[in-house]
């Protein structure tokens, strides 16, 4: 099992990339940078607390090890 601070450190960074790449799809989607951003914003937050909560659980899931 991952510990809390693993799994911190692997959500951070992978909300990261997602906040990059949803500037990146909101910009081209809205032609503006201040709301692209704020749509990706959002999303990260958002997947930031999804990730850490399916992490957690999927941690405490033994099917599947070896």
């Amino acid at each position: 099992m991952d510990t809390r601070r693993r799994t911190l450190i692997k959500a951070v960074f992978w909300n990261l990339l997602g906040l990059t790449v949803m500037s990146l799809v909101g910009f081209a989607a809205t032609g503006s940078f201040a709301v692209g951003g704020a749509m990706a914003l959002v999303n990260t937050l958002l997947g930031f607390v999804m990730y850490i909560g399916y992490e957690r659980l999927w941690a405490g899931v033994a099917w599947g090890r070896a």
